[in-house]
């Protein structure tokens, strides 16, 4: 903003002279951050409300037992199952497959997402069967994935793998595509060509789209473990849901969900640790 100082006075001509304008420096962008003590207060504010709307509710008996139990038997239920170690026998289960899928989902759709998007060969090549298989629902493929591969683990990672291929395709697809040209071809002035350009100019600038492909695949693979444990599973949260049906326990329903949340707050957390590490400059254009 231009910030012009008053006009002065000429001794020897007696006219006022204007100054020359100055111009003041730009406010910096980066806006003050909300204080940690107001900042985790707000975080949690609305899930806590929530939570004592679901205790006020169930105490009272405003909410049946049957239709939702209420904090008390969902703790008892936590408690009787972690005493026993079947929580986190089953916790790891269901993370251990959801991982294994997550990987080989996600690794699979960012080489395809690189090479439809480096080359228009690569685009040609892959991009028709990828529009098909993210057209697919993946719960589709389920009967026929059991007829192939049987009900052991190999069904339950590949439904994942499926699950989350397409959308990490085509987040990478699109965040290469959409990469600079200008900034591309900067590089190249100066040097760069082959894997270098790749990885130190092209990956790094397509990296917001790949994260967020990241997170939305961990979030499929939620649906997907939820589908792929309901069938010919032992263990897990999948395997816990489906006995909690058939006796009706609402208590272990609910501590199910609860754990599908928390298994998706820590990939959620993951995520945001690779952020932090991989983009610090993000936070410096947030706007509050």
């Amino acid at each position: 903003m231009a910030v012009i100082s008053g006009a002065v006075t000429d001794p020897v001509r007696a006219e006022p002279v204007r100054a020359d304008p100055v111009l003041a420096p730009p406010r910096s962008r980066i806006e003050r951050r909300r204080p940690a003590w107001l900042s985790v207060p707000l975080r949690f504010l609305l899930p806590a409300l929530i939570f004592a709307a679901w205790w006020i509710a169930s105490a009272t008996g405003t909410v049946s037992p049957q239709v939702l139990a209420g904090p008390p038997k969902v703790w008892a239920a936590f408690t009787e199952l972690a005493s026993s170690g079947q929580l986190v026998d089953f916790a790891l289960a269901s993370l251990t497959r959801a991982a294994a899928g997550v990987g080989l989902g996600v690794s699979a759709g960012l080489v395809l997402g690189l090479l439809a998007g480096l080359s228009s060969l690569g685009e040609e090549l892959v991009d028709s069967t990828m529009q098909i298989v993210r057209a697919v629902p993946f719960l589709a493929l389920a009967p026929l994935f059991i007829a192939w591969f049987g009900i052991d683990e190999t069904y339950k990672v590949l439904l994942i793998a499926v699950a989350t291929i397409a959308p990490m395709y085509a987040y990478t697809y699109l965040g290469v595509r959409n990469v600079d040209r200008k900034m591309v071809e900067a590089a190249r002035s100066f040097g760069l060509r082959g894997p270098r350009l790749v990885l130190e100019v092209i990956l790094p600038s397509a990296l917001p789209g790949i994260l967020m492909a990241l997170r939305v695949c961990l979030s499929i693979s939620i649906t997907g473990l939820i589908a792929a444990e309901q069938v010919g599973t032992r263990e897990g949260v999948g395997y816990l849901v489906t006995l909690a049906q058939e006796y009706n326990r609402t208590d272990y329903m609910v501590l199910c969900v609860v754990l599908y949340a928390a298994l998706g707050l820590i990939f959620d957390v993951v995520v945001r640790i690779i952020e932090k590490f991989s983009m610090p400059w993000r936070k410096q254009v947030a706007i509050r």
